[in-house]
């Protein structure tokens, strides 16, 4: 299939299709998503989905599905909790994202209720907090039974566990509330908490959690109470289900009772007497998002006047009178703490931006690249700075521009270090462009292998995912093994069981017996190693995993490999040519790996490390399957496989895998969450397929 149609140029059987594949698509993710407290898609890729099936049924409404997206809320309860039946549904609001769409939900309302346009009509706005939905309900003042959203109709009975979260009154304060009350909010980590909970899952070597959202919806839904009670649960009350009789008359006033009778509530809600006003809250929300102490998404507006509400009532899933301003999915802004310079492998400066901590893309992001010195001056950002913060597919997050530069009492410029972070303190020089013969934006440490900082690198890149992917040997413990001298280089690696009698790594902190009896068998898996694999983890400079499998699949073996390179010192030589000729690799590319293995430390560490293991022979690509000789590029998230296994399948059939989209590229495989190559993709013409598709090609 080419790049998604545009709605409005869908035949019938198309959108029959598109609906059918939506259905099922949505569905799946809010399994992940309510269910399981995993979402496998960004918040923004989700609501373009929903989007996309909301346009369409709006343009074929007598296509509209029985189980359509529109008619239903998050998902079926867990089997493991029991059920609790709302009163009243627990419905979601519609999303709009831009200021004309502001405009246009006002104007909607103002024609529904034929509302004159001089005629004052007002607004609530609010933060929109990003967490789990929850209804406590309340009789005669008494807590007595929780549930969350569930799928609308019914949730699950998390009342023990909510009980044990401490802003939640079990006894209503006052005497002035219903008899019958539930009330409706949202359960959530502040982002201090949450920082605190992931360094304890850490320290345990358990997963960290992806986000506050994550952790509150994981926390609430334990079968347990005893853990949630241990977990640093909040609740912000902003609405309510059943009630015996009306709280107020206004919005804002029946959420100043809540306040009244003991809950938190959010005191950035504010009235509003138009859409220009609403629009100014939610910059101003957006502003004061990274020092709010909690996640949100977005800005929620309410019309003001209950009685209103009722008369404008609700449109499927969502109300009429409400609606969520989210802010942009790939973007946040955050306060600049520290600017910090790292050391890479190759000796690189990289100056690196430490944050407060804020979720970007649903996921927290507490460090932001600043590339280099030149862009460093470019942006002027200094500590103390606001700054936003961008984080867009598989691209790491980094600093887009400084929000107040105008402050009063703004820091001093940064001053980028003249010599290396590290014991040495080696000078820091802008290495020269060959071509050009200018200085490059580069700053490297002139320490080379005598750099402590280079050599724990380059270790750490030697058992990565992408290389030896040794499990149970990380950042954490290389930098241990290296502080004490115990893994100097990667051969040592393969000789810890050997000097363990002496070393005794059960006995040390952190360590037992099974976790070294369990990373002693990781290290002999690795003893056998793929010629692609080695070639990563050499980390020789420009060599990624798509010239490594390029170089993999031209020499076939290490030795035919090895000793064209040493041969290819002769920059005259046939080998150096053939070397060159190869699609993908240019001089400078060939000259790195070349010098790599001319370099006689390199050759040293080199042949200790062959002596520990085994180089696997490449298998020769295939011809005469229907992508041999392509170029394919993989953009998004893959469902059946991982973004690796795909690549490697790929390069098994014959297939150039790219990891950009050009003019050259034949096939771009897009999963959910494809972005600017997918974009990019449709404008050149180039066949775009879904993963489905892709492994439909390829027969597998």
């Amino acid at each position: 299939m080419i790049a998604l149609k545009d709605v409005d140029q869908l035949g019938p059987d198309e959108a029959v299709q598109e609906l059918a594949r939506l259905a099922k698509e949505i569905a799946k993710h809010d399994r992940h998503y309510y269910q399981k407290d995993a979402p496998k898609i960004s918040d923004a890729v989700y609501d373009e989905l929903r989007q996309r099936n909301t346009a369409i049924e709006a343009h074929f409404p007598d296509l509209v599905r029985p189980d359509s997206p529109t008619k239903r809320v998050g998902t079926r309860p867990s089997e493991g909790f029991g059920k609790i039946a709302h009163t009243l549904p627990m419905l979601s609001l519609d999303n709009v994202f831009n200021d004309d769409e502001v405009r246009e939900f006002t104007k909607r309302v103002r024609r529904f209720l034929r509302w004159p346009e001089d005629e004052t009509l007002a607004f609530t706005a609010e933060p929109k907090i990003d967490g789990l939905s929850c209804g406590i309900r309340y009789e005669h003042g008494k807590l007595v039974q929780a549930a969350t959203r569930g799928d609308g109709q019914t949730g699950e009975d998390v009342t023990q566990n909510v009980r044990t979260i401490c802003d939640v009154p079990k006894t209503l304060c006052g005497d002035d509330w219903p008899d019958v009350l539930e009330v409706r909010g949202e359960v959530y980590i502040p982002t201090t908490e949450f920082a605190a909970m992931n360094a304890a899952q850490e320290d345990a070597g358990k997963p960290v959690y992806a986000n506050p959202r994550n952790a509150a919806a994981g926390s609430l839904r334990q079968l347990d109470p005893g853990i949630s009670a241990k977990r640093p649960l909040r609740f912000f009350a902003y609405a309510w289900g059943e009630v015996s009789e009306p709280l107020a008359k206004t919005q804002y006033e029946a959420v100043q009772n809540l306040d009244a009778w003991g809950f938190s509530i959010n005191h950035h809600m504010r009235l509003c007497q138009s859409a220009d006003e609403m629009i100014a809250v939610y910059e101003l929300i957006e502003r004061k998002r990274a020092t709010l102490g909690y996640d949100i998404d977005g800005v929620v507006y309410k019309v003001d006047r209950l009685d209103l509400q009722t008369r404008l009532g609700f449109v499927s899933r969502s109300p009429r009178w409400a609606m969520a301003h989210k802010f942009p999915p790939e973007q946040a802004s955050t306060i600049l703490e520290k600017i910090d310079i790292q050391v890479g492998r190759t000796g690189a400066l990289t100056p690196v931006a430490k944050l407060h901590p804020v979720t970007v893309g649903g996921v927290v992001v507490s460090n932001a690249s600043l590339h280099n010195a030149d862009e460093v001056k470019r942006l002027d950002v200094r500590v103390g700075d606001q700054v936003l913060i961008q984080r867009a597919g598989d691209v790491i997050p980094q600093v887009v521009k400084v929000l107040n530069p105008d402050r009063e009492g703004r820091a001093a410029p940064f001053a980028f270090p003249t010599h290396c972070p590290c014991p040495l303190s080696t000078p820091a020089v802008r290495e020269l462009d060959e071509k050009t013969g200018e200085a490059g934006v580069i700053t490297r440490c002139s320490g080379e292998f005598a750099c402590p900082f280079q050599r724990v690198r380059r270790l750490e890149h030697f058992v990565s995912r992408q290389a030896f992917d040794i499990e149970g040997l990380g950042k954490k413990q290389i930098a241990a093994f290296f502080e004490e001298g115990i893994v100097t280089e990667p051969a040592d690696i393969f000789t810890l069981k050997a000097r363990n009698d002496d070393l005794k790594l059960e006995a040390r902190e952190g360590w037992g017996e099974t976790s070294a009896s369990n990373l002693f068998a990781a290290i002999e898996e690795r003893r056998q190693i793929s010629l692609e694999r080695l070639l990563i983890a050499l980390g020789i400079r420009h060599v990624g995993q798509t010239t490594a499998r390029l170089l993999s699949a031209s020499y076939l073996s290490w030795q035919n490999f090895h000793s064209a390179m040493l041969a290819a010192k002769d920059r005259m030589s046939e080998h150096f040519i053939q070397l060159t000729a190869l699609d993908g690799i240019g001089d400078v590319m060939a000259v790195a790996i070349v010098n790599y293995f001319a370099e006689p430390h390199n050759e040293g560490l080199v042949e200790r490390l062959l002596a520990q293991i085994t180089v696997q022979d490449a298998i020769p690509p295939k011809n005469d399957s229907p992508v041999a000789g392509k170029t394919v590029v993989f953009t998004g998230k893959l469902i059946e496989m991982s973004r690796d296994e795909a690549k490697a399948n790929a390069a098994a059939l014959g297939a150039k895998v790219a990891g950009s989209v050009s003019a050259k590229t034949d096939i771009l495989v897009a999963g959910p969450g494809a972005g600017s190559k997918l974009k990019k993709a449709t404008n050149l013409g180039i066949n775009t397929m879904t993963e489905e598709e892709w492994l439909a090609l390829i027969g597998n």
